[in-house]
């Protein structure tokens, strides 16, 4: 990034949505407007811990195309996050038959795990690659945001990790849950996983029956006890949440698997609980792990559950756009 780049930020009531054009020094900020007229592409970002997924879109907001790449939360490496979102950059324009602009012609909007962090998220801005203009807010409010389209809701996101969010009519927003691996994200494909892997320990130790979800979650773990304890030594949020699906497909029988999906969906109830007492505003189950959980949610949260209207990248793409229009119009 321009080191002469100026930071324009937009307070909000839990942090920033921070907006930098690449050499827009303290000379030329006056004028904005030009900021977003040279970008002719938009994308928003959807960076989690287990992939990255962008949408792409012309200046007129028509969606051209969409990319993937891995991991962009930040506590995988800002530099990391950075690589790939400039590769799933690169596979939007490929699939929209587009080439490759200069990345000055691209307005950037990020939903981000992990940038919440103040360090890691100056970091991020510190690396930016050369997107013209770069706008980053929190993954739990770019879901939000496409959720309900950018009208007030709540959100309870469950992916690799878990967050829920609020967005009252009044402007005011409220984050629940969302305090990261490994000691909360609770109902999050590392949360599951984390409880997979118990359960399979207590039964190699004789503690609790055999079953075929231990059985599956310790081939998935290589196969025999000294297996699990190399995997253990390497186990990251990341490699946790790939043992969610094993517990997904094994609830249906009934046994462990279906017990962890059920303290899954109460403390998804929590979560809505505390976002909105009055259990008034719309809320959306988000996320990968939103379709399963979503049959072991208690039944009158389950009652009000609506289906996103759109994901967390078409979010980030609503994020930069309404970032723009607010310093077009102070």
């Amino acid at each position: 990034m321009n080191k002469q780049a100026e930071n324009l930020s937009g307070t909000t009531s839990t942090g920033t949505a921070a907006l930098s054009k690449a050499g827009l020094t303290a000379a030329n900020a006056t004028n904005v407007t030009n900021a977003a007229i040279v970008c002719s592409y938009f994308i928003g970002v959807d960076g989690g811990g287990t992939g990255t997924r962008v949408v792409l879109a012309n200046r007129d907001g028509k969606e051209l195309g969409r990319g993937s790449a891995g991991p962009s939360g930040l506590v995988h490496g800002r530099d990391k996050a950075w690589q790939s979102i400039l590769l799933a950059t690169q596979e939007a324009f490929a699939s929209a038959n587009l080439d490759m602009p200069d990345l000055s012609d691209i307005a950037l909007g990020c939903g981000l795990a992990g940038i919440n962090n103040v360090q890691w998220a100056a970091e991020f801005v510190a690396l930016n690659p050369g997107y013209g203009i770069v706008v980053h807010e929190t993954d739990a409010y770019t879901t939000l945001l496409g959720a309900h389209q950018g009208k007030p809701g709540v959100i309870v996101a469950l992916g690799t990790g878990s967050v829920g969010e609020v967005l009252q009519a009044d402007g005011q927003r409220r984050e629940v849950g969302g305090w990261g691996f490994p000691v909360g994200d609770e109902a999050s494909g590392a949360w599951l996983g984390i409880r997979a892997v118990n359960h399979l320990q207590r039964v190699l130790d004789g503690r609790a029956l055999a079953n075929p979800f231990a059985s599956a979650v310790l081939a998935h773990c290589g196969g025999d006890k000294n297996a699990v304890f190399a995997w253990l030594s390497q186990a990251n949020q990341t490699r946790y949440a790939e043992i969610a699906p094993v517990g997904v497909r094994h609830a249906a029988e009934g046994d462990m698997a279906a017990d962890i999906l059920r303290e899954a969906g109460k403390e998804v109830a929590h979560m809505a609980r505390a976002l909105d007492p009055s259990a008034t505003l719309p809320i959306a189950l988000c996320g990968g792990l939103a379709a399963p959980v979503m049959h072991y949610l208690p039944e009158e949260l389950a009652k009000r559950i609506q289906l996103p209207k759109a994901d967390s990248a078409t979010g980030a793409l609503i994020l930069v756009q309404q970032c723009l229009q607010q310093h077009l119009h102070n």
